[in-house]
């Protein structure tokens, strides 16, 4: 108890000095609303709730495995669901909602190429991560190569990965908690950042993964109650939907003052014109405009998923490959039903909130920003009793990720760096449990510091960076060293820090960055997204590196490939696996 009294203490000092930023695209700078009591009863529920899982699995957390995997006894139907849970983040929830919102059809990018990558997990990753693996992806991709510099560059990849994505979800937090709660920003963030570290601290795995499945089965719920309650009102029929957003997209731009403007310059009367923005909902060229963006952007946020280690991690909780199968069949199914909802709840706000001024400011901008459209539309579809559940979901979300995110990065300090390259593998299970917990308190402090230094900037860029990182670095080398022969340890560990560099280099000097924050005039790197042409230099250095690899370690790697293929397939030799 002394120790949660001091982190409480030392996160309430620290975030009373500043506040944060968004998860997904940016949400803008949240004007504190009033206090919603309602949310706030729900979300102590649901705080409530979880903390008695957490002093449960605190009771069953007595090892390493215990702590990273929750022993391996988590059920295929479970860990889908949880994967779901950990997958489906705020950024999910309300950026794609907006960006449906404010793009029509093209927002499906994002619902697209998150889903598109499951089928690679399914087919190509989930089976051989849980016949080769124990607790982290850096497990698999070392399992035929020399440990102590592979292990170094898949430390690094998923720190990469978790801080950004981390940082983004604990921003996140701050704005929408400023907005939807009426609570003070600092007091939003130490909340997060508290609960967060007694989840994966005391609970480990266990704890995080009930709390994933429960914040899933809340947010799926709400979610199919919003689109319901939309639909309802066009007797279930899509096309009606669509119709009266294209009317509603007109008659907003007809009362747009640029319109006459832009009809002029174009030739073309205003009517035709207001027309024509109305009907370009439902096409794409809204959103990513040059097919090099469109598919650099599609390529981060497909072979990323494949990537990212907290979602890798998850195969390790199940008891065998057969499970790990049956977590990836419900985990797609989940996500698939909830991105197909996310177009409804989309469209609807389209129609029900854009025409409500009373979810507008004065200058008819949506209060809180267009990332908060999902949110509104609640509350005009079930009031604010909707409001405050929707709310709670919303926190509830950014918990559980920031939760998963940790514990990945915790283990990667931990499992990859003290246990396997410091300690050579002989630490004990007590030993690399302890730095695991230390690294976890480090991790989440971390986060809060950073949110505050970038509460001010535009960091839409931070979620599609860990994407882009996962889908350049840590992705090329998983597909490499257990699908091609001639993968040395050199051509993985060289590929691998091209891909990682190359992805934070080309982020750096594109327009997210150097024009708006470094507030250059013009990016030197024109496209939205890096992928395209860092993935393609991690596979080349991979590639190129391997081949030319003479040395003695090359020779021992190639011969590895047979064992590990049999283990990969058959799983005979695996944790927990009787070779089914």
């Amino acid at each position: 108890m002394k120790l949660i009294k001091m982190l409480v203490t030392a996160f309430t000092l620290t975030a009373m000095h500043g506040a944060v930023w968004a998860a997904g695209p940016d949400l803008g700078q949240a004007a504190k609303q009033p206090t919603n009591w309602v949310a706030i009863a729900m979300f102590a529920v649901f705080v409530i709730l979880t903390l008695f899982i957490t002093k449960w699995a605190a009771n069953r957390t007595k090892s390493a495995a215990d702590f990273y995997t929750a022993g391996g006894g988590i059920t295929g139907f479970q860990n889908g669901l949880a994967i779901a849970g950990d997958y489906m983040s705020a950024a999910s929830f309300l950026g794609i909602s907006a960006a449906v919102y404010l793009n029509g059809y093209d927002g499906l990018i994002y619902s697209v190429g998150f889903l598109v990558g499951w089928p690679v997990i399914t087919f190509l990753m989930a089976e051989r991560l849980r016949n080769l693996g124990r607790y982290t992806f850096a497990d698999v991709a070392a399992y035929r190569f020399q440990q102590k510099p592979i292990r170094i560059f898949a430390a690094s990849g998923t720190l990469a990965v978790v801080v950004f994505y981390l940082i983004a979800q604990m921003v996140g937090a701050g704005q929408l908690i400023k907005l939807l709660f009426g609570l003070e920003y600092w007091i939003a963030v130490a909340i997060v950042g508290t609960l967060m570290l007694i989840y994966v601290l005391f609970g480990g795995m266990t704890a995080t993964t009930w709390v994933q499945i429960i914040k899933a089965c809340l947010l799926l719920a709400g979610a199919s109650f919003m689109a319901f309650m939309v639909l309802a009102q066009f007797n279930f029929s899509p096309e009606a939907l669509f119709a009266k957003a294209i009317e509603v997209k007109t008659s907003l731009a007809m009362h747009d003052p640029k319109l006459i403007v832009d009809a002029a310059a174009k030739g073309v009367s205003p009517e035709a014109l207001a027309a024509t923005k109305g009907v370009s909902i439902m096409g794409p060229g809204n959103f990513v405009k040059d097919p090099i963006s469109a598919i650099s952007f599609g390529m981060a946020l497909m072979f990323g998923t494949a990537g990212l280690p907290h979602i890798l991690m998850r195969f390790f909780t199940v008891p065998s490959a057969k499970e790990a199968r049956k977590s990836v069949f419900w985990a797609t199914t989940w996500i698939g039903y909830f991105y197909i909802l996310t177009f409804i709840i989309g469209f609807g706000a389209i129609v029900l909130v854009s025409t409500n001024p009373d979810f507008k400011t004065a200058a008819g901008q949506l209060l809180g920003g267009d990332n908060m459209a999902a949110v509104h539309l609640a509350k005009a579809v079930g009031g604010n009793v909707f409001l405050g559940f929707i709310s709670a979901v919303a926190f509830a979300t950014i918990l559980a990720v920031v939760s998963g995110l940790t514990l990945s990065g915790a283990s990667a300090v931990s499992h990859d760096l003290y246990s396997t390259v410091f300690k050579a593998g002989k630490a004990s299970s007590a030993d690399e449990l302890r730095v695991s917990r230390m690294t976890t308190i480090v991790l989440g402090f971390v986060a809060v510091v950073l949110g505050i230094v970038f509460e001010k900037q535009n960091v839409a860029f931070m979620v599609s960076l860990a994407f882009a990182i996962a889908a350049s670095a840590n992705f090329p080398v998983l597909f490499m060293s257990v699908l091609w022969k001639n993968c040395t340890t050199r051509g993985a560990t060289i590929g691998g820090f091209i891909g990682l560099v190359s992805a934070l280099g080309l982020t750096v000097i594109s327009k997210s960055v150097w024009v708006d924050v470094l507030h250059n005039k013009a990016a030197i790197f024109p496209y939205t997204s890096p992928a395209l042409f860092s993935m393609i230099a991690g596979f080349v250095g991979i590639w190129l590196f391997s081949v030319l690899d003479k040395s003695p370690r090359a020779a021992i790697d190639r011969a590895g490939y047979e064992a590990q293929r049999v283990r990969s397939e058959t799983g005979i030799g695996a944790e927990g696996s009787s070779g089914h």
